[in-house]
C-alpha cells in the first residue's frame, strides 16, 4: 500500500510542477505543446508526439532533480521543432539549454526506477 500511495504523490508532484515549467519553456523554445502527461515508463523519460504536439513524461522524473526533469521536457519539446536527433536537433538543443549534456549525464547515471522493497 505504502508503493500505491508514493506513486500517486509522485504524480501529484509532478502535475502541479509541469504547468509552470511547460509555460516557462514554451516560451523560450517558441513552440505549444497541445497536451501532456505523465506516465510510467520502462526504458524512457520521455516521449513526444509531434503531430498530436503531445508529451509524455516519466513518472520517475519526480524522483530525479528538477534539471534533469527541465532537459527531459526541453528534449521532448525540442521534438516540435525537430522530430529526428540530426544535427539540427542538437543545435537547438545547445541554443535553448547550454548545458544539457551535463543534465544528461547525470540523469543517465542514475537508474530509471529504484525499488525500495523495504529491507
Amino acid at each position: 500500500m505504502a508503493n500505491f500511495t508514493r506513486y500517486f504523490q509522485y504524480r501529484k508532484q509532478l502535475k502541479k510542477q509541469l504547468p509552470q515549467l511547460i509555460e516557462k519553456w514554451e516560451k523560450v523554445i517558441g513552440v505549444k505543446c497541445n497536451d501532456w502527461g505523465v506516465k510510467q515508463m520502462k526504458t524512457k523519460w520521455g516521449a513526444c508526439n509531434t503531430d498530436d504536439k503531445r508529451i509524455w513524461l516519466n513518472l520517475e522524473l519526480a524522483k530525479k532533480p528538477i534539471l534533469c526533469l527541465e532537459y527531459i521536457l526541453v528534449h521532448e519539446l525540442v521534438h516540435l521543432h525537430e522530430r529526428n536527433h540530426n544535427d539540427r536537433f542538437i543545435a537547438l538543443m545547445d541554443k535553448f539549454m547550454p548545458k544539457w549534456r551535463l543534465h544528461r549525464d547525470e540523469l543517465n547515471s542514475l537508474p530509471i526506477v529504484h525499488n525500495d522493497w523495504g529491507y
